[in-house]
C-alpha cells in the first residue's frame, strides 16, 4: 500500500470564530489545548511510529531470491513489530486522554480500541507465516498469497485507527508535531527480508509501501505494509 494516511487539516479555530460567535480569547484557549494534547500524544508516538515505519520497510526490502526461512523470519518479525507498535500507539492515545474537540470520547475511545484490534489482526498474521512450510517452494508462495489476503482485509481497520484523530484541527495540531510527522526507520532494512518474489524466481505477494494505508495487493505482488506515520 503506497498511499499516506491522509491527515485533512483545516482552519479550525477561524471556523469556530466566524460560525460560533466565540471571542477570539475563547478560541485561541482552545486552540492552545488541542495543541497540548496533539504535543503529550506525538511525544509518545515518536518511537512506536518509527518502529512501525522500519517494520513496513523490512516488509517490502526484498530480494527476489531470498530464501523461504529468511522471508518467515523477516516477515514474522516485522508483523509483531507493527503489532508491539499498535499497542504502544493506543497506550499514547490512552495517557493523552480525550481530546479538547467536538466527539472527543468517542474519537479517544474507537482510537485505543481500533489500535489494540489492528494489533492483534497484526499477531495472527505473525501467527499466519510462522506456520507457512519453508521446506517447499511452491507451498510457501501459495502461503504468501494467503498472508496477503488477510493483509489486505485488515489494512482499513488499520488505515481508520488513526486517520479520524488527524481531521480538522486536531489533525492540523498533530501534523505542526515533530513526533508525529512522517516517521522515518530507525534502522537501515536488509534487502533479503519481506514476504519476496517466490524463491527461484516466479513472484510471490509482495509488498507495497512506506507508510501508509489502503494499497491492494497487486498480481504478483507481495502483502502491502500498513500505515506508518501519524500526520504529514
Amino acid at each position: 500500500m503506497n498511499k499516506k494516511l491522509a491527515a485533512a487539516l483545516s482552519g479550525g479555530a477561524v471556523l469556530v470564530l466566524a460560525l460560533s460567535g466565540c471571542s477570539g480569547d475563547e478560541v485561541e484557549d482552545e486552540g492552545k489545548k488541542v495543541e497540548a494534547w496533539a504535543k503529550t500524544f506525538c511525544e509518545q508516538a515518536r518511537t512506536p511510529l518509527q518502529k512501525r515505519a522500519g517494520a513496513q520497510q523490512t516488509i517490502i526490502s526484498t530480494a527476489a531470491d531470498s530464501k523461504p526461512a529468511d522471508v518467515q523470519a523477516a516477515d514474522s518479525k516485522a508483523f509483531q513489530d507493527i503489532a508491539d507498535s499498535n499497542r504502544a500507539l493506543a497506550k499514547a492515545v490512552q495517557s493523552a486522554g480525550v481530546p479538547p474537540v467536538d466527539s472527543g470520547e468517542k474519537l479517544h475511545q474507537d482510537a485505543v480500541k481500533e489500535l489494540n484490534s489492528t494489533a492483534t489482526a497484526y499477531e495472527g498474521l505473525r501467527k499466519q507465516v510462522d506456520a507457512l512450510d519453508t521446506k517447499d517452494q511452491q507451498k510457501f508462495a501459495d502461503g504468501l498469497k494467503g498472508v496477503a489476503d488477510s493483509l489486505k482485509r485488515i489494512e482499513k481497520m488499520d488505515q481508520d485507527a488513526l486517520g479520524k484523530l488527524q481531521t480538522g484541527e486536531l489533525g492540523g495540531a498533530m501534523a505542526r508535531q515533530p513526533g508525529c510527522q512522517k516517521a522515518k526507520p530507525s534502522a537501515a532494512p536488509t534487502t533479503t527480508s519481506g514476504p519476496a518474489a517466490k524463491p527461484g524466481g516466479s513472484a510471490a505477494p509482495s509488498a507495497a509501501a512506506s507508510g501508509g494505508a489502503s494499497a491492494k495487493p497487486a498480481a504478483s505482488a507481495k502483502p502491502s505494509a500498513p500505515a506508518s506515520g501519524a500526520a504529514e
